[in-house]
This record gives structure tokens, sequence and C-alpha cells, in this order.
């Protein structure tokens, strides 16, 4: 959806130039110093949340790369607090050594679900994201505050399940998409954005969590401030619940598109403490 950021230029030797030998083995040696260090990094897993899809994180995974960090995204089913969490457990266990994993929106209640009880997740990142308690719901939290305006901007589609009976699928409306959810993205970003978004179902975000890892697992928060989906005083209660490392930014619910570096950061102060 968002272009990776460009390569960086490698600047060229004359070829009059007679190389150095002590500066093309203090190259080598770095080199593969990078390589071994990269080697002993967490690997960084993120989770979007609902109505988004993993391109969300593309400038994010762009900087981390940079950084020589090794990062997946992958793709949140969005059908269940529970199924969910299933699904991400079960494919944090192929990932070997240790894990840093951020989750974005309702991806921070589906993160909180699948950390608990794995000894190699180091650390959690919450970006704009839901840190539930025992008991709690995603929607529970969003109305414990004032100052969401997503649910007049929602639409509904049924759909079949597989025991018969049917689900919910909730979308923002594509006009109301950009102000919503996304007011600091360009608008042709955010209407590409609204055209790709992944809906979530309506017992996905009413679903109680059964696991809070962030009560054994250190964490990190971004608060969002200019947030529509989840407002900034229950980001803050979330965050200080969890005795997390917060930091506040001006942006929208869709910050790793509007301030990728920001959330970049952040990942990565928490994957220092990774060992």
């Amino acid at each position: 959806m968002n272009p990776s950021p460009a390569a960086r230029p490698v600047r060229e030797s004359a070829a009059s130039e007679t190389p150095d030998p002590a500066v093309a083995l203090s190259l080598a040696t770095d080199a593969a110093a990078g390589e071994h260090s990269e080697g002993d990094r967490p690997t960084i897993v993120l989770v979007h949340g609902a109505f988004a899809d993993s391109s969300s994180w593309n400038e994010v995974v762009g900087r981390l790369k940079r950084d020589r960090f090794p990062v997946i995204a992958p793709a949140n089913p969005l059908r269940g607090l529970t199924s969910d969490a299933n699904y991400l457990r079960s494919f944090l266990e192929s990932v070997e050594g240790p894990i840093v994993l951020a989750g974005h929106s309702y991806g921070g209640a589906v993160i909180s679900e699948a950390a608990a009880g794995n000894t190699n997740v180091k650390a959690l990142v919450y970006i704009a994201a839901f840190a539930p308690e025992e008991g709690e719901s995603a929607l529970e939290l969003s109305n414990k505050f004032p100052g969401s305006t997503l649910g007049s901007t929602l639409k509904s589609v049924t759909f079949p399940l597989a025991d018969g009976g049917t689900g919910t699928d909730l979308y923002i409306d594509a006009d109301e998409f950009h102000q919503q959810f996304a007011a600091d993205v360009p608008v042709s970003v955010s209407a590409l954005m609204a055209a790709t978004q992944r809906p979530v179902t309506t017992a996905a975000l009413e679903e109680r969590a059964t696991q809070a890892a962030w009560k054994t697992i250190p964490s990190w928060n971004l608060v969002t401030t200019q947030d529509l989906n989840i407002p900034v005083a229950a980001q803050r209660f979330m965050a200080r619940r969890a005795q997390s490392h917060t930091t506040e930014v001006n942006a929208s619910h869709a910050v790793s598109v509007s301030q990728p570096g920001a959330v970049a950061r952040l990942i990565e102060q928490a994957a220092r403490t990774a060992n």
C-alpha cells in the first residue's frame, strides 16, 4: 500500500583511488559484526487490528529491517478473540528465539491472549491498542471512556457460519474512513486503506479476554491522542494499569501509517531489552 523506504545510496570510490587495506579490513569486520548481531536480535512479530491488514505495517517493517531486525507481520483472522489468539499462538511456535510482539488496535487484545505462557515472548508493544484485563472485552474498554465515534461509522454485513448460523462483519463506511480511522494520512492513501480494509466480527469485539500477558511480560505503549476509535483516556488507563513504558504522539488511530518512525522507535526500545 505504501512504498518501501528507498535503499540507501552506496558511495563508490573513484577508479583511480587505491583502496586502503586498513579501511577494507574495518568494513569487512563491521559487516561480519552486523551479520552476527542481526542473528542475535529478537524477531519482531507485528499483529494488525480491525479494519486493517498486514500492509498497514509496511513502513514500520521497512524501518525495522533497515535496522537489521527480523520482522514478520502475519494475518490476523479477526473472527473471534479466542480463535484469533489460538491462531497467533500456533504461529509464534514456528518462530525460533526471543520474540517482541506488537499489536495495533484489536491486535493488542490478541497479543495479550496469545503471549500468555510463551517464554520466548520477551516484550509486548501496544500501538493504539487494547490491553484487556481478564474478563474485559474490546467493546467494553472502548465504551468505558468518552471519545470514540466509531459506532456511527460502521456498516454491518451478515455472513454464514459453519454451524449453519450467521455472524456479523463490521466495516467502516468508505466515505467515513479517512476522518474516522486515518485523518492524518493522505487522502489518496486512506482511500486505498478503506477499499482494502478487513472486517472484524462483532463477536470478536464482544468476546471477553481470558489471559492478560502484560501482567508477566514487560510492555511498551504508544498512545495516540487524536484517536477516534479507541479514546485516548482508555489508552492511558490501560497503559497505566499495565505499567507500560508509555509514549504519546499526536496521531490518528492509523499511526503505523502516519507516523511509522515513532512506531518503529518504540518497538526497537522494547527489542533492546529482549534477550
